[in-house]
């Protein structure tokens, strides 16, 4: 069946007059096969968590633990085997495809360009769901990637070539194209995978300030420990397929839990502002 053009009728969880809440997964399940008839190769388990209005939200997990396969669902690339996603009470995969590229912004681990652009060209690249078949851009749109990139404080690179820019300036660029779509809910892979830490810190800055001012929903897959107890209002601990807690930092952060998903002897203590803080304390554990 094709998707249908219009969002689905909003579920009974948006009916409970829940205002502010932007995103529902609810036992949300997937699974890869190596062949039709083979079994399952990797399987994401019932996944579920909650994120309102201005909040972040860190995927956290090590490698292979399913984090880029609940970004997809939550994305609606991936429609889940059983269980929902929704977006404002909406299933996700139920939205027609130039609808959820308006509503839902994807920054990929990578960004590969594939021909020299200048910056503004790129964040331009954005506008694309709003756009018709022969229609050039407008004033609006120019408008809007100005402001995108102002957001990000990347204004003095509008006419630099992205191919010569900094990995850290690259990455802003990158988050101002989907800025660009001005969407309810933004999704990040990785996003200061090769970022020094100076620019990580910058980057979920960044983040926190756009998600309050633009009452946008922030999604972020990470392994970084520090980076999501800091930033993050809710943290999802994925391990082998499994979702084994979601909560807020001050729920999650618990030594014995990360010594499980991570490997590695830990010590978890707490800042000032009540934030918790890791660190490790030997080699992975046997």
């Amino acid at each position: 069946m094709s998707p249908v053009e219009t969002p689905a009728p909003p579920s009974t969880t948006a009916a409970r007059g829940v205002d502010d809440l932007r995103l529902n997964v609810e036992q949300a399940t997937y699974s890869y096969a190596a062949e039709r008839k083979a079994g399952a190769r990797f399987t994401l388990e019932a996944t579920t968590f909650q994120a309102r209005h201005r909040e972040i939200v860190a995927i956290l997990g090590p490698n292979a633990s399913g984090k880029s396969t609940l970004l997809r669902l939550v994305a609606g690339t991936l429609k889940p085997l059983s269980g929902r996603v929704e977006l404002d009470g909406h299933d996700v995969n139920r939205i027609d495809a130039r609808t959820r590229a308006q509503r839902i912004g994807v920054v990929q681990q990578e960004s590969p360009l594939l021909f020299p652009v200048p910056v503004w060209e790129y964040v331009l690249q954005g506008r694309r769901p709003f756009g018709h078949m022969f229609q050039f851009e407008t004033d609006e749109d120019f408008a809007i990637v100005e402001n995108s990139l102002a957001q990000l404080g990347a204004m003095h690179l509008r006419d630099r070539m992205m191919h010569e820019i900094s990995g850290g300036e690259k990455q802003r660029v990158v988050v101002a194209r989907a800025l660009a779509q001005q969407p309810l809910l933004l999704l990040l892979d990785e996003p200061t995978l090769h970022l020094d830490i100076g620019a990580q810190v910058e980057l979920l800055q960044n983040l926190r300030r756009l998600a309050v001012e633009n009452r946008q929903t922030v999604v972020v897959v990470t392994h970084e420990l520090n980076l999501a107890a800091e930033f993050a209002d809710r943290v999802v601990v994925l391990h082998k397929g499994k979702c084994l807690r979601a909560g807020t930092p001050a729920e999650i952060f618990e030594r014995g839990l990360l010594e499980q998903v991570f490997g590695a002897e830990l010590e978890v203590n707490y800042s000032a502002t009540g934030r918790p803080r890791v660190a490790v304390k030997s080699q992975r554990l046997m």
